[in-house]
């Protein structure tokens, strides 16, 4: 056999150190964004088990037994999930009904119902549990339109009354899923039922709701997470009638002193493991009863022509909602934002738009709108980057380590925010001699890209699985360098869901509660801790003030939101 050419030898050690090389290049940008998402979010979840266990640098369980087998830790923990399991029932009971009319009678093609019904979640449950404080108060508005209900209202200060405000705050996420399912259900298993005798609620019964069951599943979890990553309404509500939760508790150790770092952390741990522990179940729950709803054959959604008395009924039902989730809230903190003086309450001639000027003329409330403003568009703008960034990475280089990059940078959306912010000040308070970012704003910047990452992820995401193969195929045919096609033909295509991971994360953002009030440096305010003060010290009129230019605010961004997605729908061409 003759002996292979100089030449031969020659050309194939570049072609193995070329293919090397590529092969290299294509692992080093999802390691690096891996790196740098190992310190934004799984280090600081390291602290925290590590915090809760480790004393002087030595493993050391005493002290974490001690916090969980606490007395009032151990009334805490029955406390949060107790609330958990009790919101989520009550979320059941209200959307339930709700998702079967939009999804299944002639009231589903009112599509406004769709944009109102959303507007209890997008209202801050802070701003919406002081509004229902302030409603059924001693003297509260509710007695003074109804003198003779005398002290009726007053019972709302109880369990069942924060049971019912974080239910009317969370129940948009499940009535999404439910309706979204109950309408993927094809009419002709209803109609094969109803053939054979079964009535309306032998059907819902033994054909609808098993149907939903995993999507159920999935809702309810979102809602128990929800529930006990809340911070807003039980620290105005709940405190309130002395029922305290995992949130309210981690956040007395980790800002009222003594401060007890390590009490927090184990908190934080526990209330960890119980959300994995229910995403378990939920997965477990959600392989056993999913079915598939929509195959290759089409799906005909059944329709239902409601009785006039039917029909009445259904409105009546969802009025009641909308004013008891909407109104009675928005009512309250309005109402209050103009009263003159708050011991005339609802008086004619009492009423005046001088707090809106005081914060209008007050240095301090201009400050902390800006401030608002400047760490919302800096999270927004850093989130979007670095989310449009990993999920075109794992787009593209579809490999074992650009899932566990995408999962890292979804995992935050799995976790409480409130365990999440203490892992980062354990974190960055520990590195703050190589690096002093904490107790400055750039450390609420960071905690709220950390937090607020998945937005965009999922948005730009959802945009990519959008666009087809051949045209990055087409690109590369006529020449286009991979960087050409991204920019010329990938990032318009993206442009939508970058625009809408940007504005949500904005959004939420500026409202944000938990965050600001455990890592904002001393004396400074954002909009969320400004109207909490002000509510606490005692100038309610000025803090709904300040809510009602929030909600205005955000409220005009989704407007905007609104605008800019129609205008895309609409054809680029007009036949």
């Amino acid at each position: 056999m003759p002996e292979p050419s100089p030449k031969s030898s020659t050309q194939s050690v570049p072609s193995r150190v070329y293919f090397w090389g590529r092969r290299q290049r294509r692992g080093l940008l999802p390691s690096l964004i891996g790196l740098v998402l190992v310190v934004l979010i799984v280090l600081p979840i390291v602290m925290i088990f590590a915090r809760a266990v480790m004393v002087d640098g030595r493993l050391e369980f005493s002290g974490a037994i001690r916090t969980m087998t606490n007395p009032e830790n151990l009334t805490t923990i029955s406390n949060t999930l107790l609330l958990g399991l009790a919101v989520v029932l009550g979320t059941t009971i209200i959307t339930l009904p709700l998702a079967l009319i939009l999804a299944r009678t002639q009231l589903g093609r009112q599509k406004w119902l769709d944009t109102v019904l959303m507007i209890p979640f997008m209202t801050p449950p802070y701003i919406a549990s002081m509004g229902w404080i302030l409603f059924m108060q001693k003297r509260g508005l509710f007695q003074q339109l109804l003198p003779s209900s005398g002290a009726w209202s007053e019972k709302f200060f109880s369990f069942g009354g924060l049971v019912l405000v974080m239910s009317l705050h969370i129940f948009p996420f499940m009535l999404s899923i439910l309706k979204n399912a109950i309408t993927n259900i094809s009419a002709n298993m209803e109609e094969s039922a109803a053939v054979f005798g079964g009535g309306f609620f032998y059907r819902l019964r033994r054909v609808s709701l098993p149907l939903i069951s995993g999507n159920y599943a999935i809702g309810a979890l979102l809602v128990f997470v929800k529930t006990l990553s809340e911070y807003g309404t039980p620290a105005t509500l709940g405190r309130r009638i002395g029922f305290n939760v995992f949130a309210t508790n981690i956040h007395q150790y980790a800002t009222i002193s003594p401060i007890d770092f390590g009490r927090a952390a184990s908190l934080s741990g526990v209330l960890i493991f119980i959300c994995m522990a229910a995403w378990l179940l939920q997965n477990h729950i959600t392989t056993r009863a999913s079915y598939q709803l929509v195959g290759g054959k089409g799906n005909r959604v059944g329709s239902k022509k409601l009785s006039r008395l039917s029909l009445i009924t259904a409105w009546f039902l969802i009025a009641a909602v909308i004013i008891v989730a909407i109104g009675i809230p928005y009512f309250s903190v309005i109402s209050t934002s103009v009263i003159k003086l708050r011991g005339y309450g609802l008086a004619a001639g009492n009423f005046t738009f001088a707090h809106y000027l005081t914060l209008f003329e007050s240095l301090r409330s201009r400050s902390t709108f800006l401030v608002s403003i400047m760490l919302a568009i800096s999270s927004a703008s850093i989130a979007t980057i670095l989310g449009t960034i990993i999920a075109v990475t794992v787009n593209r280089f579809k490999s074992r380590l650009s899932k566990v990059v995408e999962a890292i940078g979804l995992l935050p959306e799995m976790l409480p925010g409130i365990v999440l912010v203490i892992g980062i000040m354990l974190f960055w308070n520990r590195i703050y001699r190589f690096l002093p970012l904490y107790n400055t704003i750039g450390i609420m910047v960071l905690a709220y890209v950390t937090l607020f990452l998945p937005f965009t992820i999922q948005y730009v995401t959802s945009s990519l699985s959008q666009i087809g193969e051949n045209l990055i195929q087409a690109g590369r045919a006529f020449g286009g360098s991979p960087f050409y096609v991204f920019r010329r033909i990938t990032l318009p295509l993206l442009v939508k869901g970058i625009f809408v991971g940007w504005t949500m994360t904005f959004i939420i953002s500026f409202r944000e509660l938990v965050t600001a009030s455990l890592v904002a440096p001393p004396n400074t305010l954002v909009v969320s801790t400004f109207i909490m003060r002000e509510f606490e010290q005692g100038s309610v009129s000025v803090g709904m003030a300040m809510a009602v230019i929030c909600v205005l605010f955000t409220t005009s961004a989704l407007s905007a939101l609104s605008r800019f997605i129609d205008r895309q729908k609409k054809p680029a061409i007009n036949l």
